[in-house]
């Protein structure tokens, strides 16, 4: 399935000492704009954070499966999920669902247990892989074309979050399926902190 088939953008940048999640907050179907406040962005446990763009629906169905298997895992074992394995055990569940795909495109975040910062990608079926940035949704073409040319190996989380929300940004201002804010969910070994940049909506 191509990016341009999932109405939304989320993107992840690996910085120094943490990682950047963002996307729209634009929930659309073809034409019609559903809602100017959904949430596509959420943070799974205090350091590991996950990213989505697609049908809204299956993005909150997933997001609360993974949440479960988390606590369940973490209840059961007396210790916290691994940032890898987080991405690993969304990787089954959609995989197990293939022949019914979760219609999503999915970036997990975070910090692991030594420190340092990790960036996954998931597609619908739950291959993976390791990036140092990446965006997915119908605006990702826009984003990464900004994230490629200004991303940079050491690059700071302040500069980071600066890069994610004119990434963000650029593709907003050229898909029709992302737009009405930003969600910005910055993870570090200490925690993570939410933050959501409003935009002007132009009405004709």
């Amino acid at each position: 399935m191509s990016a341009g088939f999932f109405g939304a953008t989320a993107l992840g940048i690996k910085a120094e000492g943490g990682v950047v999640l963002a996307a729209d907050k634009r929930m659309s179907y073809g034409g019609f704009i559903l809602s100017r406040n959904a949430k596509k962005v959420h943070p799974v446990t205090d350091r590991v954070g996950i990213a989505i763009a697609g049908f809204y629906a299956d993005m909150h169905g997933l997001i609360k499966i993974l949440e479960a298997e988390i606590r369940y895992y973490e209840t059961t074992n007396g210790v916290v999920m691994p940032l890898r394995s987080v991405a690993k055990l969304l990787s089954a569940i959609l995989y197990s669902s293939k022949f019914f795909p979760y219609y999503v495109e999915a970036i997990v975040g975070g910090v692991n247990g030594d420190g340092k910062p990790r960036i996954y990608v998931l597609d619908p079926v739950g291959a993976i892989t390791e990036e140092d940035y990446i965006a997915v949704g119908s605006g990702a073409t826009m984003a990464l074309g900004v994230l490629e040319s200004e991303y940079r190996e050491g690059i700071t989380l302040e500069q980071a979050e600066d890069l994610a929300v004119r990434a963000m940004k650029a593709a907003i201002a050229r898909d029709s399926s992302s737009g009405d804010g930003i969600d910005v969910l910055v993870i570090t070994p200490e925690g993570y902190k939410e933050k959501t940049i409003k935009l002007r909506v132009v009405t004709s």
